[in-house]
């Protein structure tokens, strides 16, 4: 069954016998076809002695199939000037790609072929398993990632997937091989854990029919559902350093938990978010911190809320001199907001910054495929776009200030300093 919105976005949805998804939108701007295909195969399932085992598949699921070499792979592409990106979150995996409105059907046959057919040769392994290593050496030498890092395993726990570091560590990924690679993909890539968006220069009847032919064959069961739980709130504040001395900048990661997508106060912590440390020069955050002070290169905050309660993050980057001031101040920031709440000024201009941001997202076939595909991950309904300026014109100045009452609140923060720090910090 297949239907439509005939407001905003548009999009047609068709769900196929099989239990996979497809979403077409039809947008004339060019005679191309953005193919996003999002599968619930990410780190959160990646089982506890393989950490990094979904990243190594999205390393890995392009270097051929039961059909096609890696060469055939990469010859088809470029024949068709198509470059094809993949990649993984802690909850899906992503394969994406733009190819022209008469290409749509051979590469759509050849991404299909990439999701259901996969065999990670073994000597693709081994090659991959050099590049990975080297990434994540890259990562235990970079302060930003580190304090990231750290901060989301002393929030979460260092065995919670939200805790776990994406990419595992050099031992896991030692131990990753084409045995456990295809055991992960028959487990989580099952046509009901397809989300398959098209967005180009077709109709959507047609997309959806050649989407058809091209997965008419798959069969299996659903996977496994999600089993992810909530962690419960700090109560207590929590700090600690990662020392690196042969760096120049120290990194802060300064954080909390937060809340659920599906939660009704998200659009609150939206407009908080906003106003704390993403509108203009980075919200109060960036103005105090950067601007006005000159203690950080930059400063800003980031709201995760997703299918659990994630997390609320600020990040800055400092000379090592300006740690403890730095923290000072988001400190002072923070209770300053809990304590007055937002002006109306702030209220205004960040809903309108929202809501006018809006057009700018959805200005490419490929905005347009991220943002349907958010729409299908979180359940927000084929008319979320038209939607979202009510939700946000809704809030009060008084939910954003309970908002950060509960969530804003220093004594239970946790921190991460990741560089050349060698103070103590409380």
């Amino acid at each position: 069954m297949t239907t439509a919105i005939q407001r905003g976005l548009a999009p047609a949805r068709a769900v196929l016998p099989n239990g996979a998804v497809i979403i077409a939108k039809h947008s004339p701007t060019t005679p191309a076809v953005t193919i996003h295909a999002s599968l619930r195969a990410g780190g959160e399932f990646d089982p506890p002695g393989n950490v990094g085992l979904s990243h190594f598949v999205s390393k890995t699921i392009d270097r051929g199939t039961s059909t096609r070499t890696a060469i055939r792979i990469a010859d088809e592409l470029d024949d068709r000037g198509v470059s094809l990106s993949v990649t993984v979150n802690r909850h899906a995996t992503w394969l994406v790609c733009t190819c022209l409105v008469e290409d749509l059907e051979p590469i759509l046959s050849l991404v299909a072929d990439l999701i259901v057919h996969p065999i990670f040769p073994a000597d693709e392994v081994e090659t991959k398993r050099r590049e990975i290593t080297t990434l994540i050496r890259q990562d235990e030498d970079n302060p930003a990632a580190m304090a990231a890092d750290g901060l989301q395993a002393d929030l979460y726990g260092p065995l919670h997937p939200y805790g776990r570091r994406l990419r595992g560590s050099v031992d896991s990924a030692a131990t990753i091989d084409q045995t456990a690679l295809q055991a992960f993909h028959r487990e989580r890539f099952r046509p009901a854990a397809l989300s398959l968006v098209m967005v180009g220069d077709i109709e959507t009847g047609r997309a959806i029919d050649v989407a058809a032919r091209a997965f008419a064959d798959w069969a299996g069961p659903p996977p496994a559902p999600s089993t992810l739980a909530d962690v419960a709130t700090a109560t207590s504040r929590r700090a600690r350093a990662i020392p690196m001395m042969n760096k120049v900048q120290a990194d802060i990661a300064y954080g909390f938990t937060s809340l659920r997508r599906a939660d009704p106060e998200y659009y609150a912590y939206w407009l908080m978010n906003n106003i704390l440390g993403q509108y203009a020069i980075g919200g109060r955050l960036g103005d105090r911190i950067r601007e006005r002070e000159g203690m950080a290169y930059y400063a800003l905050s980031f709201l995760d809320a997703n299918v659990i309660a994630g997390p609320l993050t600020i990040r800055a980057g400092v000379n090592p001199d300006n740690v403890d001031r730095t923290i000072a101040a988001i400190d002072q920031e923070l209770q300053a907001f809990a304590q007055d709440g937002p002006t109306d000024k702030e209220m205004t201009e960040s809903r309108q910054y929202l809501i006018g941001s809006m057009p700018r997202t959805l200005e490419t076939n490929l905005g347009i495929a991220n943002y349907l595909q958010t729409e299908e991950f979180f359940g927000l309904g084929l008319d979320y776009d038209l939607r979202v300026p009510d939700l946000l014109s809704a809030v009060t100045r008084d939910a954003v200030q309970a908002a950060a009452q509960r969530t804003l609140v220093p004594s239970h923060a946790t921190v991460v300093v990741a560089g050349p720090y060698a103070g103590h910090l409380e």
